[in-house]
């Protein structure tokens, strides 16, 4: 089993859910986040600003604020993987900076606390 951890843009979320509802993955988590990438934020502003310099943070300006996102996690047997991520990446993807990223872990095990079943038969 595989667990898919998804951060994507705010405005993506019912077409992300409706896509893998499609795709056959109709269970996940999705979570409310804030962040940012690393992109186009320089990290001697980012330094200056933490310690008060108020240049630093006039200069930073909205380049340094964190945005609104959403994370959806989902977990799937591993034959599912690329399945899961080409569709997420299908839905979400502008070609601009903040489509967001996706990170696929190992999942060891699983249990489903109402029945005890554990494994493949816990995310059925």
């Amino acid at each position: 089993m595989k667990e898919i951890t998804a951060v994507i843009r705010m405005n993506m979320v019912n077409k992300t859910k409706e896509a893998l509802a499609e795709a056959g993955v109709p269970a996940f988590f999705a979570l409310e986040a804030q962040g940012r990438g690393k992109g186009l934020i320089n990290s001697a502003l980012l330094q200056g600003a933490a310690k008060g310099y108020e240049e630093a943070a006039e200069l930073l300006g909205e380049k340094g604020r964190l945005y609104p996102k959403r994370v959806f996690t989902v977990v799937v047997e591993d034959t599912q993987v690329e399945d899961v991520v080409t569709t997420i990446m299908e839905v979400n993807r502008t070609g601009k900076p903040g489509d967001g990223k996706i990170f696929v872990a190992p999942v060891f095990d699983s249990v489903r606390v109402r029945t005890g079943e554990r494994g493949a038969k816990s995310i059925d």
